[in-house]
């Protein structure tokens, strides 16, 4: 696999969208494998549709520019063909509308046009980290990222602060330009972009001195994102808006946050459910105790019997961790483990002993010799 897509697809890394979608077109006429019976054609047709996948998108040709071809491999075109490859309508991601407009400059079908306008801008994605507790109860988190923001001069309209655009005499402003052909298929009339505006059914001859037509400026901005209670980690939250505008006042893409919860010291989560792993003492499981526990929500007495055995659980119900849809909450699970001690003192080991002979339980005998004294040394 090539690593250059540039080079790829012939053009420059300073080269327009447009001028990568007209590389990528004659390249497809030429290496399809439903029009070319060369297998390493069909290869090359899968690299190519690869780069062009990655190039024609900004975000991703950033991502690209940046990292590399590892940075977006894996995600380029879906769909199979002829021999395992994307097919046809695949390729020009619209079916045959898309298959007319290659192969014969337009839709090829007279009813529906092709939308006039500015572009929507691209969706946006960051990723924030959470406390244990912010992801149970919610939080406002702050994120700041780079994002192509409306232009202030121009007010998104791309045109020098004074002037406005003109509507295109070519296309009369549909932003399209219909034509009839003849094809193999009979007379037929295709429907393709204007190439005098781009689609857009406008023309600017006075452009925006600080966005160049554009419409935006990519800024520094911070957004408050309000979290909810009982996310968990890897979860993404859509906030609608935030994403980039789109050029020349097209609408604003969304912007996707993908949440990172730090683990916790002293809980787990298993779905909407909270484990705490509690140690006791021998003495406090054989004999009991009232032990002052502090959960999510604050202390609370947790009564532990007389005779609890490692593995039992006791279950706070509704303190666990709240449903997204805000309907009830899980438990609290508190597992316990029984500690045996280790590092006894004689007074501590012949108490024992005397425990054991009056249940009549048999035990080791105690150590005497070297054995003992290098054990006593080092307590």
């Amino acid at each position: 696999m090539a690593d250059d897509f540039y080079a790829l697809l012939g053009v420059s890394s300073s080269s327009s969208e447009d001028e990568i979608k007209r590389a990528y077109r004659r390249l497809a006429r030429e290496l399809h494998p439903d029009t070319n019976d060369d297998p390493a054609a069909e290869e090359r047709f899968k690299e190519v549709t690869l780069a062009y996948e990655t190039l024609r998108d900004p975000e991703r040709r950033r991502r690209y520019d940046m990292f590399g071809p590892d940075a977006v491999r894996g995600s380029g075109a879906a769909g199979t063909g002829a021999g395992g490859g994307p097919g046809m309508g695949d390729v020009f991601g619209g079916g045959l509308g898309d298959l007319f407009e290659t192969f014969f400059g337009g839709s090829g079908f007279g009813g529906g046009r092709r939308s006039s306008g500015p572009p929507r801008g691209n969706d946006m994605e960051t990723a924030v980290d959470l406390d244990f507790t912010e992801a149970v109860f919610g939080t406002r988190a702050q994120v700041k990222l780079r994002v192509p923001v409306v232009c202030s001069t121009c007010s998104g309209s791309g045109a020098r602060p004074g002037t406005q655009a003109q509507t295109c005499q070519m296309c009369k402003g549909t932003g399209e330009v219909r034509q009839v052909r003849q094809s193999i298929l009979g007379q037929m009339v295709t429907a393709s972009p204007c190439r005098r505006c781009g689609g857009q059914g406008r023309k600017i001859s006075d452009p925006c001195p600080d966005c160049r037509v554009e419409g935006r400026r990519t800024e520094e901005r911070s957004y408050t994102i309000d979290v909810p209670a009982g996310v968990d980690n890897g979860t993404t939250l859509r906030s609608p808006g935030l994403g980039a505008a789109g050029p020349r006042g097209g609408t604003a893409g969304d912007l996707f946050v993908h949440l990172r919860v730090r683990p916790d010291s002293r809980f787990t989560r298993q779905g909407y459910d909270v484990v705490h792993v509690m140690h006791l003492a021998t003495t406090q499981a054989a004999l009991g105790a009232d032990i002052r526990f502090e959960t999510l929500d604050g202390t609370e007495d947790l009564v532990i019997p007389r005779g609890t055995q490692t593995g039992r659980v006791f279950r706070l119900r509704g303190r666990g961790v709240p449903h997204v849809d805000g309907r009830g909450r899980g438990d609290l699970a508190v597992q316990v483990v029984v500690d045996t001690p280790a590092d006894l003192s004689r007074e501590q080991e012949e108490l024992l002993r005397r425990l054991a002979a009056e249940r009549g339980e048999e035990v080791a005998p105690p150590e005497t010799g070297l054995r003992a004294r290098i054990r006593s040394a080092f307590k």
